[in-house]
């Protein structure tokens, strides 16, 4: 018995299972696993009360609580002679790779930035539309049982990309300080504000201000589920990216695939724990492979006692009856990642309507995106790239619109809007356009 589940076409079940398989994970079963059997919702509107009322007081109080810090209002901030220190005293190598990776995402962000086009001209109308960037952004770079520094770039610089004035960042202080690579990084990207606070009372005291933080206008960036639960309770007070959970990869691949590359694709993704990893096959052969590489593999992981659970509880292979229906079923869960490897991979590509980031042909793993490509790996999960789409720089932007009329047009389309208004009842809308076609 193989650590991965097989669901094959002629199990009894089979078409319920995978249903079934596919409401856990989007129902709330990872999330779940992120948060234990405590009441989350209602732990998060109790800190966000908390944080609103008390302000610095009860964000330092809440935030030594839950990360083991001893923290002061005075030490909320961190100062930037500690920025400027960490970045001296960062790694230089790792520098050096930091830059390039910083280099590939702004190229990448500049190159998709919306740019208004030219106002549409009807006679005497000009119809157009402007993007400007957000005042003020709040960053959250979470601080759990891995360190993700790619973080801070991945959302840092598609806001700086679109024109965001000011980018605050705030890490939980995890037994006592936020680590120094944050700090550094923070530097490098010339982030001026840093805060030691994590979870939901981070993101109350972006969104609600306090006497030592100004309220933000956006905050972005991964978190567990309580990060992701007070950015839904926050929704309309602030904007948010999406409502994050834990990640998830999905792997289309037929017999050409390579087994190996395969399964180390997916113990990579349940690394996150929790995390889901899914093939879709139409190879039974390559399922049966496939699932006996993956428990050599991960018996020589070093995170093998953390990526196992994932592996166990929230990841499958699936065997269908050919590429077609396996583009289809990825299309209803709708993840995070989806890798596709197979003999036509532009034809699978085609099929796809739902995902957050694809990764086409055996040569481009999940963690090029993770980390270098340029595209953002904040992505959409649990179902949500149905409607939702990765972190970038033109989620940084707000439109208005621009609508400009002279005298002559006014007074061509004054008997239609002024009918429209009537019909609807609201006769003063109709004598704004009226009472200056009068005065013609």
């Amino acid at each position: 018995m193989t650590i991965l589940k097989i669901f094959q076409p002629a199990d009894p079940g089979y078409a319920r299972d995978i249903e079934a398989l596919r409401t856990r994970l989007h129902g709330g079963g990872l999330v779940a696993a992120d948060a234990g059997n405590l009441d989350v919702p209602k732990i998060v509107a109790d800190i966000l009360k908390q944080v609103r009322e008390g302000g610095d007081a009860a964000a330092a109080r809440l935030t030594s609580q839950f990360d083991q810090a001893d923290l002061t209002t005075e030490r909320l901030r961190v100062s930037q002679d500690e920025i400027d220190r960490a970045l001296k005293q960062a790694d230089q190598q790792f520098l050096t790779l930091i830059r390039k990776a910083i280099r590939n995402i702004r190229d990448y962000q500049e190159h998709i930035l919306i740019k208004a086009p030219p106002a549409l001209q009807r006679g005497g109308r000009q119809l157009g539309v402007r993007y400007l960037p957000l005042d003020r952004v709040a960053v959250y770079v979470p601080g759990g049982q891995a360190l993700y520094p790619s973080t801070v770039l991945m959302t840092v610089v598609p806001a700086q990309v679109a024109g965001v004035k000011e980018v605050i960042l705030l890490s939980p202080p995890k037994g006592g300080d936020i680590n120094p690579l944050v700090l550094a990084l923070a530097g490098e990207l010339r982030i001026k504000e840093v805060y030691r606070l994590g979870g939901a009372v981070a993101v109350a005291a972006a969104a609600f201000g306090t006497a030592t933080i100004r309220p933000v206008d956006k905050i972005v960036g991964p978190g567990n589920a309580f990060v992701a639960e007070a950015k839904r309770q926050l929704f309309g007070r602030v904007g948010i990216d999406s409502i994050a959970g834990p990640s998830e990869v999905l792997i289309i691949a037929d017999d050409t695939a390579n087994p190996d590359w395969v399964a180390a694709d997916l113990l990579a993704q349940a690394e996150h724990n929790p995390g889901s990893a899914l093939l879709i096959t139409p190879s039974s052969q390559l399922a049966e492979t496939v699932a006996a590489v993956v428990d050599r593999q991960l018996a020589q992981l070093q995170r093998a006692d953390i990526t196992r659970p994932s592996m166990e509880q929230y990841s499958a292979v699936i065997v269908v009856r050919d590429l077609a229906a396996a583009c289809e079923l990825a299309n209803r869960f709708a993840t995070e990642h989806l890798q596709i490897m197979t003999a036509d991979d532009e034809s699978c590509l085609k099929k796809i309507r739902h995902a957050g980031a694809i990764f086409i042909g055996a040569h481009t793993p999940v963690p090029l995106g993770d980390y270098y490509a340029g595209p953002s790996h904040v992505l959409p999960t649990g179902g949500t790239a149905r409607f939702f789409g990765p972190l970038s720089c033109n989620d940084f932007l707000k439109a208005s619109s621009i609508i400009r009329y002279d005298a002559k047009s006014l007074a061509e389309d004054a008997g239609s809007v002024s009918e429209f208004a009537e019909r609807e009842g609201l006769t003063a809308h109709a004598r704004a356009v009226t009472i200056r076609k009068e005065s013609m």
